[in-house]
């Protein structure tokens, strides 16, 4: 309730217009350039943080995703009006997770430190893998050539300062450097801000999507990303395979996050299907409330 009382609180700031959408949209930036990054600089680095990520971890977090993606596309292309990117478009948002908004602010609360590592390491992969494939997808029978769609990627990838900052921790950690003095104050103060200011943007964010738009394909991917989602990735972690409580659980909650907003700026780059993308940002961030609270109870983490 916490994580979520404050992103109504964002909400309902936008819709009484104490929040404009341009005081929204710069604490959007502020977290995603600066509060994220220095979270992760701060986990990252910090002493007695350790961890081995083995196979069967990428393996549960996502085989769950591409059988979500996977349904997601199939029940687009049997829907009249829908082309073949936005099938693609569909199946993504149903396995992407908004992870630096909602998912890093709940998980580190559930798991605290003992969730720190695996989150950390699944987040750096989520995004470039889930990124590169539904663009590569989508301009699979586009004009570019193969070598220049992955160019076009990793200049993307990275001026991501989310990616920069992961390279950059990890690299610190490798060499067990640990900022001190000023830089660790500086860092610790801007990272201390990013859970609260994440949740209030994307709470005031919310008021420019509309469940309007298409309510059918809004509650279908909603659906798949909630619940098929983290289903068969609780499946494969906690009955498949072996590995350690905490990685299990923080890989079936960062599967049960409500959509991300990289479906939205996909579906707004390539001009098709942003209706639905946005109705599914909305359904899915408000049923979420509801569907976390259940996976928290079910991993015995309330």
């Amino acid at each position: 309730m916490p994580i979520f009382g404050i992103v109504l609180l964002g909400w309902a700031a936008a819709l009484a217009g104490v929040l404009s959408e341009r005081v929204s949209d710069g604490l959007s930036e502020y977290v995603f350039a600066l509060a994220v990054p220095a979270l992760i600089l701060d986990t990252l680095t910090r002493p007695g943080l350790s961890g081995e990520i083995t196979p069967s971890y990428w393996i549960s977090y996502f085989g769950g995703a591409a059988v979500a993606w996977a349904i997601g596309s199939l029940i687009a292309r049997r829907r009249g009006g829908i082309d073949r990117r936005g099938a693609v478009l569909h199946g993504f948002a149903s396995s992407q997770s908004n992870t630096v908004f909602v998912g890093v602010p709940m998980i580190l609360q559930a798991y605290g430190e003992a969730g720190a590592f695996p989150l950390f390491m699944l987040l750096a992969v989520h995004l470039p893998l889930m990124m590169g494939a539904a663009t590569f997808l989508i301009e699979a029978d586009g004009d570019k050539s193969f070598l220049a769609r992955l160019r076009g990627l990793a200049w993307v990838l990275v001026r991501n300062p989310i990616i920069v900052a992961l390279v950059l921790g990890l690299t610190l950690r490798q060499f067990a450097i640990v900022p001190s003095g000023p830089a660790k104050q500086l860092i610790d103060a801007v990272a201390g801000t990013a859970s609260v200011c994440a949740l209030i943007a994307l709470g005031a964010g919310l008021r420019r999507y509309r469940l309007v738009h298409d309510l059918p394909g809004a509650l279908s991917i909603a659906t798949l990303k909630l619940g098929i989602h983290p289903l068969v990735v609780w499946v494969l972690a906690f009955h498949v395979f072996t590995m350690p409580p905490a990685y299990a659980g923080v890989a079936v909650l960062f599967a049960a996050m409500p959509v991300g907003i990289n479906a939205y700026l996909l579906a707004n780059r390539y001009d098709t299907e942003k209706g639905p993308i946005a109705a599914a940002i909305l359904a899915s961030t408000l049923l979420a409330i509801l569907s976390t609270a259940g996976w928290l109870w079910v991993l015995g983490r309330v």
